[in-house]
Order: structure tokens, then C-alpha cells, then sequence
């Protein structure tokens, strides 16, 4: 499937995408995306399409040749204040602040966001896998992300991250059960199944 080059028809129409919606620990990162009108990758597509060798080798392609682009983050504390939705969209308004070029347009992967200044906006349902700049974006909230827990794993080992990057894995789930859980988890999530009393 050929990918789009964007919703709107205007130049400068930013892509936004974040990663980590569905895990335990650690931050839901977000990121925004220009992409000028000739770029092209034959590898691009959604993140989750591509192999981890693959999304690491397009991320500096894309911040090289990316008109302008941004990460950011909401941790897990400010996740448990505002829930995994706004938490989310919060860090892609983060990322939309941080671009040296204010887009014309914005287009959000997903079907829920909230108004960012006057800026039109679009939601697109698996848009990581319809447009480039979208797909661009998950690209690098994810390898951004990864890099993330990769520096968490190195203080909390026992936790595996640097396999499960906070997924729900059977592995994870067993370190909290023995362990318990630490200041990167998200206290608002159910992190055992039948969750008792962890705190």
C-alpha cells in the first residue's frame, strides 16, 4: 500500500503519533512530523510494521530530512493524573510546541485529540499505516521511547525493559508480583491481573 503524503493538501501539515499507550511502566512518548513534499523512504510505514533494525536505521533518515520534527514525553505520574488519552495527547502538544516550524495543519494518528491553539487538526484512524508523515512520527516516538526504558532498565534490571520496553509481558508481570513495583510504573494501571493491594 502506497502511502499518502498528507490530509490536508498544505505543505506544511505535521504528522503526530505516540508510543507506549498500552504499557506498565515508563513514559507515553509522542511525536510530531514535517516532511517535505518529496521525501521518500521505500521502508517507511507504521512503526509496528517494521523490524526493530529498520525503525533504527529510518529514524536519523527522518530527522535528517524532516522539514521540522519533535519528541516529547508525559511520565508515568502526570499518566496517572491525567489518564493514558490525555496524558497522550498532552505529549503530542508537547512535541507540536517543540517544532521550529509551526504547522499549517495537523494530523493525529488515532480518533480522539484536543484542540492545539487555532491550528486545524484531523484524526486518522491507523493513520500510522495511510500517511508518511504519521508513519514517520511513530517511527520516532517509538525508537525515542525504546531509548527511554533502555535508561531505565539499567537502574531497575530485574524488570527486563530492555526486552519488554514496559509491555505487559508474562516476565514483567512476574517481577512486580515478586518484587513489586517501582517509581517508573503507572500506579493507575491494573499491573497484575486481579490486582490486590500493591500499594
Amino acid at each position: 500500500m502506497t502511502l499518502l503524503r498528507n490530509a490536508s493538501g498544505l505543505s506544511l501539515e505535521a504528522g503526530c503519533d505516540e508510543a507506549g499507550r498500552g504499557c506498565l511502566a515508563g513514559p507515553v512518548t509522542a511525536a510530531a512530523v514535517i516532511l517535505p513534499a518529496d521525501f521518500h523512504h521505500p521502508w517507511l510505514n507504521d512503526s509496528k510494521q517494521l523490524s526493530q533494525k529498520k525503525r533504527e536505521a529510518l529514524r536519523p533518515i527522518i530527522e535528517q530530512e524532516a522539514l521540522a520534527w519533535a519528541v516529547a514525553e508525559c511520565s508515568p505520574a502526570e499518566i496517572d493524573k491525567l489518564n493514558i488519552l490525555w496524558a497522550s495527547i498532552e505529549a503530542m502538544h508537547r512535541a507540536l510546541s517543540q517544532l521550529k516550524q509551526a504547522p499549517e495543519f495537523i494530523a493525529v494518528d488515532g480518533n480522539r485529540f484536543k484542540p492545539y491553539g487555532q491550528i486545524p487538526y484531523k484524526t486518522e484512524v491507523k493513520g500510522d499505516g495511510r500517511f508518511l508523515h504519521i508513519a514517520a512520527a511513530s517511527i520516532l516516538a517509538k525508537t525515542h521511547r525504546d531509548e527511554r526504558m533502555l535508561e531505565g532498565h539499567h537502574s531497575f534490571p530485574h524488570y527486563r525493559w530492555d526486552k519488554n520496553m514496559g509491555y505487559p509481558t508474562a516476565e514483567h508481570r512476574q517481577a512486580i508480583r515478586d518484587l513489586g513495583p517501582c517509581e517508573w510504573h503507572r500506579k493507575s494501571f491494573q499491573l497484575l491481573p486481579l490486582q490486590q493491594t500493591l500499594f
